[in-house]
């Protein structure tokens, strides 16, 4: 009886970190408010994910700098498989290129990424511009009176302002949202003249007919939305998404970070979950663990590049 005892002990404590779980529930950090692109990817997975691996998944919104307050409560976590967090791209890796971020991008394990959602430039659907040519040129007649909404510096739609400025010979106002919901509302409620945000993101007040969008910042026009321009049509060579990913803190357990990754994987391959994908108007573009992390790392090297040559905003 001993002998079995210790054969049983034995075996419990070879089993592989993380084999029991998830044993309670996990939380998602999402790094913006409730209501964008963001948020409702960490929802329509965390519902997969409850359903897959059979505990909840608890969205926590933690907005603000641009995703980095997300981030760090993601990367400052305990590496214990309970919490994880939506990460988006470039922002991830431009805060801390551009100041003394609160995180490292090395204190973060990639476990996937889900989604890639095309920028684009948004107005009022009473708004005096009917095209990107409106916008540059009222611009021009009145340099910085016109403002233009992200949501925060190092952001895709940052990117994309300050490449139309530099093409169009323009200057603009930028003004930082906590998040596209945020953002939206002050389009909508006529405080904010043009907003930077993902086609999928404003897709319900176009079809409202609340809001215009000007152009997409795609190399080819998105199929659900095939009658917007891209800004390469109008001239402005500017081609920017928003990759929306997760990630762990960085010392989790191999074998969760794999029993994650597959399970996005699965979700992304999953008839019912890309149907309601598309119903979200939510572009899957699922990458593994090892792809999303050589992703990050090519971005890292990109934007370091960038900010050596020409820094996108004053140096701390």
């Amino acid at each position: 009886m001993r002998i079995l005892l210790a054969l049983l002990l034995g075996c419990t404590m070879a089993a592989p970190a993380g084999a029991a779980w998830p044993e309670r529930p996990v939380t998602i950090v999402v790094p913006f408010g409730p209501g964008g692109g963001a948020d409702i990817a960490a929802r329509s997975i965390g519902r997969w994910l409850e359903g897959r691996l059979g505990q909840p998944f608890v969205i926590v919104n933690r907005g603000g700098a641009g995703g980095e307050i997300g981030f760090t409560a993601t990367a400052r976590a305990a590496p214990d498989g309970y919490t994880i967090g939506v990460i988006t791209m470039p922002n991830l890796v431009t805060i801390p290129i551009e100041r003394r971020a609160q995180y490292a991008v090395e204190q973060l394990a990639p476990v996937a990424n889900l989604v890639d959602d095309v920028g684009g430039v948004f107005v009022r659907a009473d708004s005096p511009f009917r095209s990107l040519a409106d916008l540059v040129a009222a611009a021009k007649a009145r340099p910085e009176a016109v403002s233009f909404g992200t949501t925060g510096i190092g952001t895709y739609a940052h990117f994309g302002m300050l490449a139309l400025e530099r093409q169009a010979g323009i200057s603009l106002t930028p003004v930082a949202y906590g998040g596209t919901a945020a953002m939206r509302a002050a389009l909508l409620q006529g405080g904010l003249q043009v907003a930077g945000v993902s086609m999928t993101d404003a897709t319900a007040e176009m079809q409202a007919g609340q809001v215009r969008a000007l152009g997409q910042m795609a190399a080819r026009r998105w199929s659900g939305t095939p009658d917007v321009p891209t800004l390469r049509e109008q001239g402005f060579d500017v081609v920017l998404s928003s990759m929306r990913g997760f990630a762990a803190p960085a010392g989790t357990p191999p074998e969760i970070l794999r029993r994650l990754s597959d399970a996005i994987g699965a979700a992304a391959e999953d008839a019912e979950f890309r149907r309601m994908a598309e119903r979200q108007a939510m572009p899957l573009r699922f990458l593994d663990s090892a792809a999303f992390a050589a992703e990050i790392a090519a971005q890292q090297t990109q934007y370091r590049t960038q900010w050596q040559a020409q820094p996108w905003r004053e140096r701390d």
